[in-house]
């Protein structure tokens, strides 16, 4: 089946680090106009991409179509849908410049953040995520990497996990993070975070979990990327990135996001567990509220 028409937009940008040169050339004409990429014939969009038709139909089979007619119709729907809600503004869909007002910086970044959480939602495998969760729910600890804006994304899965009493660890160092790999086996949950799902800082101990047993599990922007081949489980994002904001904004919100609902996932299967943990927790740091503010966080 062909994916939502809603969806095939940002299925075509997820999968474009993974392309073939030829294959990214259709991608990119079809993202520029993708209503009249709808009307052309197989041999037309070929050549608007310099390209051949046995190309544009390994490129239909790479997005995860059976054929040219499914991509046309995915297309159709996407640009009807955009039509139905007014189109896109074009401020909010170009990138920031250098010269923008601020007040049109913050219009851009609100609104992309806004459509990467719409994407994610429409986008996100709810199968793999109960199962994601539940794996979490009954691990006996689990193993969070990655690194740069990915890393403070692990750690605050970590920090939520450990509040319900799941022992749960962050590895943002390399190397700490493959001596940890190594101790993992079965019935532990490993989990990578990148955007690009290329980071080898991630990608090497969650292979090395994989190897040991470990359930594993990717959350990143690129299910057909390395570490989405290694995982078990895919947890897909679904954000763009642009030069103002490459690899660190977006897609961290996006991340959290799906962080959030795998979380409240396991805190639901572990409820009592993690209503007495919650609480304790609460209590550990209550008194830390500066006197003024503790009626207002009673409340």
């Amino acid at each position: 089946m062909a994916p939502p028409a809603a969806d095939i937009l940002v299925d075509i940008r997820s999968a474009l680090p993974s392309l073939a040169p030829s294959e990214r050339r259709v991608a990119e004409a079809v993202l520029v106009d993708p209503a009249r990429a709808a009307h052309l014939s197989i041999s037309e969009l070929g050549r608007r991409a310099q390209t051949s038709v046995t190309t544009v139909m390994r490129f239909c089979r790479a997005i995860g179509l059976n054929n040219y007619p499914q991509l046309r119709l995915a297309l159709a729907g996407a640009a009807a849908r955009e039509d139905a809600r007014g189109g896109e503004r074009p401020l909010m869909t170009a990138d920031i410049g250098p010269a923008d007002p601020l007040e049109q910086v913050v219009e851009k970044i609100i609104y992309t953040e806004t459509r990467a959480l719409e994407d994610t939602r429409a986008g996100l495998d709810v199968p793999s995520l109960a199962r994601a969760v539940e794996a979490v729910a009954q691990a006996r600890r689990v193993d969070v990497f990655g690194v740069g804006a990915s890393g403070f994304v692990g750690q605050d899965l970590h920090q939520k996990l450990h509040r319900i009493g799941r022992i749960a660890f962050v590895w943002t160092d390399a190397h700490a993070a493959l001596t940890a790999a190594a101790l993992l086996g079965p019935g532990d949950v490993a989990i990578g975070i990148s955007h690009s799902g290329a980071t080898l800082d991630t990608i090497e101990p969650l292979r090395a979990a994989a190897e040991r047993g470990a359930t594993t599990v990717a959350l990143t922007n690129h299910p057909r990327s390395a570490l989405g081949q290694i995982a078990d489980l895919v947890l897909s994002t679904r954000a763009r990135e642009t030069p103002f904001r490459s690899g660190a904004t977006v897609s961290r919100i996006a991340q959290l996001a799906v962080v959030d609902c795998l979380f409240v996932g396991v805190a639901q299967r572990r409820y009592d567990e993690a209503a007495v943990a919650l609480e304790n927790t609460y209590a550990a740091v209550h008194g830390r509220i500066h006197p003024a503010r503790r009626g207002a966080a009673e409340g």
